[in-house]
């Protein structure tokens, strides 16, 4: 048992003075590559942690919702009657929203029972490691089970991003909740966020000897403020004047049109999406035909896109990224949504203390708040306890 499942156990038995009648998991994850894409009905290609969210769950025999963790001392109950997104407030709308969302995909909430829930954590709040979707996806496995609703983890991964766009407010796509679901030990989830198909694609990165570092800024980003929206609506005005319905539907090729039709800043949101989309199809090809050894270069472009073009970077990142490669790392970009959160930085493992150390000193001579960093591995997803 991992120390966040016993803090779990402890904590649902402390706050509803009972043993959970089960208890359920996800991961959070890193995005290796394909930022901003996956509402623009793109290419993703993401990877499942070995940092999760634990839910402790038991049903209950009147219809009453009460939902604890172990970052709030509140106790939130609300009836099932009650349960719509008008009426969900603060982080409780993660899990009280994924159980409205799964009224939309064949619960009837009528019949349904109520649950009381704990949430305990080792994902990162804030850093771009999706602590969101890992407690959604813990939520949707858990009364997937308790509901009896026999719902397969795509359609899953579609209640929780819906949770998130309508309880949570934030316009995201479904890349995250198909990467905490879908994941698997040292694989990458390659999936087509049009079609939804999704294919599990081996990194490699133990035998090459790769450790993917974390360097969390400790710049917290919010997905519900204005920067994620404002990215949204311009990638949608820019396929709207591109007179496609997706940005899916352009490709590299057609980058000179759109550089004659559209404003500059949409042009450079646009080329953004587009030459990202390449670029997740180029590092699964790379990863097939070559290794991991020879996606760092796609990594360095994707994140010189994401400050230039996109401009979701902030100084902290720019500085970890740039920092790692210069101390031996073969790739870098930052991950998650932007405006703060972490970077991810592919490192021969030979050389990793030295990138560590190099990371610390350039935020330390800066006078900035010293980052976290530890490495991830790719990790199975989401699973009962």
């Amino acid at each position: 048992m991992s120390a966040v499942h016993a803090r779990t156990v402890t904590g649902f038995a402390m706050r509803f003075g009972e043993a959970p009648a089960g208890v359920w998991s996800a991961p959070g994850r890193v995005n290796l590559i394909g930022e901003h894409t996956d509402y623009n009905e793109g290419f993703v290609f993401p990877l499942a942690i070995d940092r999760r969210t634990v839910v402790a769950l038991s049903p209950r025999d009147d219809r009453l919702i009460s939902v604890a963790s172990s970052f709030s001392d509140d106790i939130i109950g609300l009836r099932l009657d009650d349960l719509q997104p008008e009426n969900l407030r603060g982080w409780s709308a993660y899990p009280l929203g994924v159980a409205w969302a799964l009224s939309q995909f064949g619960a009837d909430l009528s019949r349904a029972g109520g649950f009381d829930v704990y949430i305990d954590s080792e994902v990162p709040i804030g850093a771009g490691l999706s602590s969101s979707a890992a407690i959604e996806s813990a939520i949707a496995l858990a009364l997937n089970h308790v509901w009896n609703l026999g719902l397969d983890r795509p359609t899953l991964a579609r209640v929780g991003q819906l949770a998130e766009n309508r309880a949570v407010g934030a316009p995201t796509g479904i890349m995250d909740q198909s990467a905490s679901l879908l994941g698997r030990a040292d694989c990458g989830v390659f999936l087509d966020c049009r079609s939804l198909h999704s294919e599990v694609i081996p990194l490699g990165f133990d035998a090459a000897e790769l450790n993917l570092l974390v360097i969390d800024t400790k710049v917290v980003h919010a997905h519900s403020s204005g920067g994620y929206a404002a990215r949204r609506a311009s990638c949608e005005a820019g396929a709207a004047l591109m007179g496609v319905d997706s940005l899916r539907d352009l490709d590299l090729h057609d980058l000179g049109r759109a550089a004659e039709t559209l404003d500059d800043e949409t042009f450079r949101r646009v080329r953004h999406i587009v030459t990202e989309n390449q670029r997740v199809l180029d590092t699964v090809q790379a990863l097939r035909s070559h290794g991991p050894g020879a996606i760092g270069a796609l990594l360095d472009a994707s994140h010189l896109s994401m400050r230039d073009d996109f401009e979701i970077s902030v100084p902290e990142l720019d500085l970890a990224v740039t920092t790692a490669r210069a101390a031996g790392a073969i790739g870098a970009r930052m991950t998650g949504g932007g405006f703060g959160g972490a970077a991810i930085a592919l490192t021969p493992r030979a050389v990793l203390p030295a990138v560590k150390a190099a990371v610390l000193a350039a935020f330390d001579d800066r006078g900035l708040r010293t980052p976290d960093l530890f490495v991830v591995r790719a990790a199975d997803g989401a699973g009962r306890e």
